[in-house]
């Protein structure tokens, strides 16, 4: 542990208010003293019914003749349309042998339709797509996007196209390559720890034939043996205009809507009525119990049961009785499991309601040597109370308030709403559901909770128990018969439609005005105003970040930063959940590699005390002693469960083989630390750290609101105003000049078991994130961060060997590294690793970007920047990353006009300039069984790792 001469009387003078009262229990011999915070009167907020009164989104109707319901919501804050279009098509209306065919539909359809037969997500990028994606769930796909207004005509071209002319473009090549796509996102889902865990709970809640018993992305055997002519008829029959709604949320009215729903949409023939699936809510004959073996660190114990879908009135009463259960910080089973008897390092419950059935359940996850059974009995026993004795009213109004603040929240994006009015119409026939839903939250009572909960939790009990061991035998796609030829489809007679419309210009984002105060003590504020909806964001930023950690105490800042979390001088830790709770706040703590930040999101009515609550955090951390034992507990446990995740293995091994393990970025970028740090961590040395980084010398405040600057200046004075530094230097952080030499080299560690490798390979870029960046993350758009790039577009929507690829440019302040992410099947590691070098190798020495690569760059970077900064939080991320690089107050102002003016030769300099395969470190973690060979062949040096 370094060493740290800072007086701990010091330290708690200055972080501690005069006005605290502490009382200190002695000590047992080789035990620190105990210390208890005289716990602050409660914080009042707003009442629930103030909050909920602000929840409106107003819209209109209308019905095309071919049965396409088109709902408009006009928000004219800023010159976008949210486009989202839902079909009444989900999993469960896919029959036995056609498993997983939605979500099959919702890759195939973004492929290009007959119109414009190239990726629709080339497409709607070069448009300026903001938000684009697609998702399939048991009830429903969906497909969204948010385009600047001269962009809206050629998205709702695209939408129909892929709704009324889709299957002249959906071959047996196309198909081939989406169903590998699939299955290898698939993979990458059960390639995690208790990836297989939900199979075995849905086939036990559910008897066979129930829509609801198999999983929305299918089976591997299913996706094999769909044919063509098979997978084209399900589209036949589900996707028409008569089972879909289109929602058109922004600045656009009702008239302008009509005019272009029917002139895009009007001439698609109605298709046959899907009627979704009927679904009864099983009820188990008796209890079951799975004993699963996985890959994993810890312990997991789960309770499960089929409840009442959304519709039925039971569904709010058994949500609210989860939050309390297990989904609040302050919920039962964290204040008895993890904060009690700290016999558990997490726990979670939920209630998930779909259109026919819901799922509640609740899960601990077992502190590693401890007693399950125990755990179980616990667990069950704070279950069995909360249905005997049912709720509190103060639980129910936190639950509930902070229901209401996260919807107020979700209403400042326009496809948050859309998606609101669109859930409604589909599941409930009503757009104003999200309304009766709130209203039902206001007013549920404790009775109300307490008899849903005893009459849908008192049936038998699923409960599965995940232990660590020897996974089963993973259950792989079938290999293609040596020869075998498809079965022929019919030729699909094109429709053809007049041009595809083009794109007006789109005018220039007119971002925030950015406006200045200072803090009595010296602290700055920067500050913007966003009125869209009664929310205020604040983040008080401190030049430290995880690079501030010694290479030999690595993980002490992000544990002090954790333990300001849980508790203050004043408030511990269940009192401080409880009070974010009461007001609809939610506080953060944490960092990257550059900046440390406590952030807070509040609904504007209750700011006064949701900013009392920030500087209580900030200001005055308790790191009492027994919450310091209890994060140990729960981060060493953490750490564990890192050693058995792909994604952490290999961010963890990665920066220290670019960096050295000298450099405050040669550590995993985690900052989660190592076990010897860890375990040998004491209460001065966080309390030190304290003192060091988190102090109004170090500080800048970040503002976004719908209050005007000089109404926030007094709230801010009161809250920060009069916090004084200490009288220790504030700390440093020292960057070596020179950093290791790399060359290209393969690090394999083995994970057995893993039916998909990860790849993740990178270098250290000669530049600093302070420099202009613009041109070098243009020509990687081309390359590595773009759907379409060279990588992705190589080995997912050629090879079909991986779920996504992606080569990024990571904009640390001190030195740049460069770092590729693919997740690949294991049985084509080593080509993929080839493919990418290739890739490389070929950008840089010889095929530079293209013309047509270079207008979809420039496009999508200008005409995007309208739904880049759509929301408070996105303005609020700008201006805290301006003042971290060093960037002008109108740097997003500059984008649009620098972006156009960009050449092909110029992004091909910045790219060849900056990035050298030869110097890539890969690190591998995959089987090393099935992949050592493959990476053998490969001609680089290959050296063979455990976890560590």
């Amino acid at each position: 542990m370094r060493r740290r001469l800072v007086s701990l009387a010091a330290v708690i003078a200055v972080i501690s208010p005069a006005s605290t009262v502490w009382a200190f229990s002695p000590a047992t011999e080789g035990a620190p003293a105990a210390i208890t915070a005289v716990q602050a009167a409660p914080l009042q907020g707003a009442p629930v019914s103030e909050l909920v009164a602000r929840v409106d989104i107003p819209w209109t109707q209308f019905e095309l003749d071919n049965g396409l319901r088109v709902i408009v919501h006009t928000d004219r804050k800023a010159p976008v349309v949210a486009v989202s279009v839902w079909y009444n098509v989900g999993s469960k209306d896919e029959p036995a042998g056609s498993t997983g065919f939605a979500h099959l539909f919702e890759h195939l359809m973004f492929g290009g339709s007959e119109n414009s037969p190239t990726s629709h997500i080339q497409a709607l990028s070069a448009a300026g797509a903001t938000g684009l994606n697609g998702t399939t769930w048991f009830d429903r796909t969906n497909y969204f996007q948010t385009v600047p207004v001269p962009a809206l005509e050629q998205t709702l071209f695209l939408e129909s196209d892929r709704m009324g002319y889709l299957l002249g473009q959906v071959g047996q090549e196309v198909l081939d390559l989406q169903r590998g796509v699939v299955q290898n996102e698939k993979r990458q889902r059960d390639n995690q720890p208790y990836g297989l865990s939900s199979y075995a709970q849905q086939e036990a809640l559910f008897p066979v034939g129930h829509p609801y018993r198999h999983s929305t992305i299918g089976s591997m055997a299913d996706l094999d043996a769909a044919s063509l002519e098979t997978v084209r008829n399900w589209f036949r029959e589900k996707y028409g205009p008569n089972n879909a709604i289109v929602v058109l949320s922004g600045d656009i009215d009702e008239p302008t809507a009509r005019t272009l729903m029917n002139k895009y949409f009007g001439s698609i023939a109605r298709g046959p009525v899907n009627t979704p699936a009927e679904a009864d809510i099983p009820t188990l004959a008796a209890p079951v119990q799975d004993v699963l073996k996985d890959r994993v660190a810890q312990t997991r114990i789960s309770r499960a049961w089929t409840v009442p879908g959304l519709n039925d009135p039971d569904a709010v009463p058994l949500a609210v009785g989860a939050s309390i259960l297990g989904g609040l910080a302050s919920s039962r089973l964290d204040n008895a499991l993890v904060r009690g008897d700290q016999t558990a390092s997490n726990v979670s419950a939920d209630s998930s309601n779909f259109q026919r059935v819901g799922f509640f359940s609740y899960s601990a996850s077992v502190k590693p040597g401890g007693d399950a059974a125990a755990v179980a009995a616990r667990m069950d026993a704070v279950l069995a109370d909360l249905m005997a004795n049912g709720p509190t009213q103060d639980e129910i109004d936190r639950v509930v308030t902070q229901y209401a603040a996260r919807r107020i929240q979700g209403l400042e994006q326009v496809n948050g709403k859309a998606n609101a009015l669109a859930e409604g119409l589909l599941y409930s026939n009503d757009p104003d559901f999200y309304k009766k839903e709130l209203a039902a939250y206001a007013a549920v009572t404790p009775a109300q909770v307490q008899a849903a909960m005893q009459k849908w939790l008192s049936r038998p009990v699923y409960s599965q128990i995940v232990e660590p061991g020897e996974r089963e035998a993973y259950v792989e796609a079938a290999a293609a018969p040596s020869g075998a030829t498809p079965v022929p489809a019919a030729e699909i007679q094109r429709v053809a439609r007049d041009p595809m419309p083009t794109i007006g210009d789109v005018s220039n984002i007119d971002f925030p005005d950015v406006q200045r105060a200072t803090l009595s003590n010296g602290i700055e504020v920067v500050y913007a105003q966003s009125t869209t909806v009664p929310v205020t964001r604040v983040a008080i930023d401190f030049d430290a970040g995880y690079a501030a950690d010694e290479a030999g105490s690595l993980g002490v800042h992000s544990m002090m930063l954790n333990l300001m979390e849980e508790g203050t001088t004043t408030r511990d830790s269940n009192a401080l959940a409880e009070a974010q709770e009461r007001l609809g706040a939610s506080i953060g703590v944490g960092a990257s590699m550059d900046s440390t930040a406590a952030n807070l999101t509040a609904v504007t009515t209750n700011l006064d005390p949701s900013l009392t609550l920030l500087a209580d955090v900030v200001r005055n951390p308790a790191f009492a002693p027994a919450e310091v034992e209890r994060l140990r507990a729960q981060r060493l446990a953490g750490l564990a469960n890192e050693k058995t995740q792909p994604g952490a293995i290999a961010a963890r091994a990665l920066p220290p083989l670019m960096y050295g393990e000298n450099s405050p970025y040669g550590r995993p970028f985690s900052g989660t630390g190592t076990e010897a740090t860890i375990t040998a961590l004491t209460r001065d040395d966080l309390v030190a750290e304290h003192a060091q980084w988190v102090r109004p010398d170090n500080a800048k405040l970040f503002v976004v609101s719908d209050l005007p600057l000089a109404e926030l200046t007094p709230k801010l004075e009161a809250a920060f105003g009069t916090w004084a530094a200490p009288a220790t230097p504030k700390g440093t952080k020292t960057f070596p000049a020179d950093l290791p030499a790399t060359t290209a080299r393969i690090v394999l560690i083995d994970r057995p078991q893993s039916p998909q490798s990860l790849i993740y390979g990178g270098a250290v870029l000669p530049m600093t994130g302070t420099d202009d960046l613009l041109t070098l993350n243009a020509a990687n758009a081309v390359l590595g961060t773009d759907f379409l790039s060279r990588i992705n577009a190589d080995l997912r929507e050629t090879k079909g060997w991986s779920y996504g690829v992606r080569g990024t440019v990571n904009q640390l302040k001190n030195r740049v590294p460069y770092i590729v992410n693919a997740p690949v099947q294991a049985n084509q590691t080593g080509p993929s690793i080839a493919a990418l070098i290739a890739q490389y190798e070929r950008f840089l020495e010889t095929d530079g970007v293209t013309p047509t690569e270079l207008e979809r760059t420039v496009n999508g970077d200008t005409r995007g920047l309208a739904g880049s900064y759509e929301t408070s939080g996105q303005i609020l991320g700008a201006l805290r990353s301006n003042a971290l690089y060093g960037r002008p107050d109108d740097y997003q102002e500059t984008l649009a006009s620098r972006t156009r003016a960009l050449t092909a030769a110029q992004l091909d300099a910045a790219a060849r300039a900056a990035i050298d395969p030869d110097q890539f470190v890969w690190v591998v973690v995959g089987d090393a069984a099935v992949v050592k060979p493959q990476l053998d062949a490969l001609g680089l040096p290959v050296e063979v790792r455990a976890i560590q």
